[in-house]
C-alpha cells in the first residue's frame, strides 16, 4: 500500500476525508474538510478530487461536498447490511408496534455502537442515534450490552480512551464501567436511565448465537419515567431470540453465502436471483 513521506497510507488519508462528514455535518466545504482532517490544502484538494471522481463524494451547486451515493451502494452489498438488518427487521417492527418510541439494532464498531437500523415515531422521546450513526459504548444501553460480551482488551481500550459525559447520570470512571458490565452480564440486559439525555431511558439485550457469541444489541429508547423496565426487557428478549433463530436458519450465523441466505424477500424473487447467479457462473 502506498505511503506518504509522513508514513500515513494514501488509503488512510482518503478515509480521514470521508470521516470528516457526519450526521451533524453532512455538507462540508473544502476549507471545512481541511480543518476537520488537519491535512494540507493541496493534499485535501487532491484527495477530494479523487473521491469525487470515483463517486464517493459529490459536489453540490454551492461548491460544498457530501458523501456520495456509491458509498451506500457498497454498504448495501455487505453481509452485515443485507443479512442481519434484513432478517432482524420484522422483529424490530414487532417490538416497535408495542413501544411506539424508538427501536434500534446496533453492532460493535471499534469503541462505538454503530446503529444499522432504527424505527421511530415523531412523538417519541429524545434519541441520539440515527441509522449509520455511532455512540460511545460506555454511554448507551446497546453499548453496554456489546461491551459486556467483548474481550477484556476492548474494555481496556474503551477505558483508556475515555468517553464524553452527557449528563450527571453518565458512567464516569473505569471502575464504575467494569461494575456495570458485570451487572449486565449477570442480568442479561442493560438499562441506562438518562445517560445521554435526562428524559430518555435506554434498554437493550444481546442477540446471541447458539455458542453465546453476540451478533448485535437490540434496544429501545423510551421515556425515563421511573417505571419498571421488565416488560420491555421481556419483549426485547423474545425478539432477540427470534433474530437469532432467523440468522441460524438463514445460515448467516455460520458464514453462509449468497443472496438466498442473506436477503429477506419473496421466494420467487430469490429463485430469480439464483437463476441469474447460475447463469453467470455458467
Amino acid at each position: 500500500m502506498a505511503r506518504g513521506s509522513d508514513g500515513e497510507s494514501v488509503l488512510h488519508k482518503h478515509l480521514r476525508v470521508l470521516q470528516a462528514f457526519d450526521v451533524l455535518r453532512p455538507f462540508l466545504t473544502l476549507t471545512e474538510i481541511v480543518e476537520a482532517t488537519g491535512l494540507a490544502v493541496s493534499t485535501t484538494h487532491r484527495l477530494v478530487s479523487e473521491l469525487e471522481r470515483e463517486g464517493l463524494l459529490e459536489r453540490m451547486p454551492d461548491r460544498s461536498y457530501r458523501l456520495g451515493i456509491r458509498l451506500w451502494e457498497f454498504a448495501s452489498r455487505t453481509p452485515g447490511a443485507i443479512g442481519l438488518r434484513e432478517l432482524a427487521r420484522p422483529w424490530l417492527e414487532a417490538v416497535h408496534s408495542r413501544v411506539r418510541q424508538h427501536t434500534q439494532l446496533g453492532v460493535l464498531s471499534g469503541r462505538d455502537v454503530l446503529f444499522i437500523e432504527r424505527l421511530s415515531t415523531r412523538e417519541a422521546v429524545v434519541n441520539a442515534t440515527v441509522i449509520g450513526g455511532r455512540v460511545p459504548l460506555a454511554v448507551s444501553s446497546s453499548g453496554l450490552v456489546l461491551l459486556a460480551h467483548s474481550s477484556p482488551g476492548v474494555v481496556d481500550d474503551v477505558i483508556a480512551a475515555g468517553w464524553p459525559a452527557y449528563t450527571t447520570a453518565t458512567i464516569r470512571t473505569g471502575d464504575e464501567l467494569r461494575a456495570r458490565l458485570r451487572r449486565v452480564r449477570a442480568d442479561g440486559f442493560a438499562v441506562t436511565d438518562g445517560h445521554i439525555h435526562r428524559e430518555s431511558r435506554g434498554i437493550a439485550v444481546p442477540v446471541l448465537d447458539a455458542r453465546g457469541a453476540v451478533h448485535a444489541a437490540l434496544g429501545v429508547v423510551v421515556p425515563n419515567d421511573g417505571t419498571s423496565p421488565q416488560a420491555s426487557v421481556e419483549l426485547l428478549t423474545v425478539a432477540a431470540a427470534g433474530i437469532a433463530r432467523a440468522l441460524e436458519e438463514a445460515g448467516a450465523a455460520r458464514g453462509g453465502h449468497g443472496m438466498r441466505t442473506l436477503a429477506s424477500t419473496s421466494r420467487r424473487s430469490l429463485d430469480y436471483f439464483s437463476s441469474l447467479d447460475a447463469r453467470s457462473a455458467g
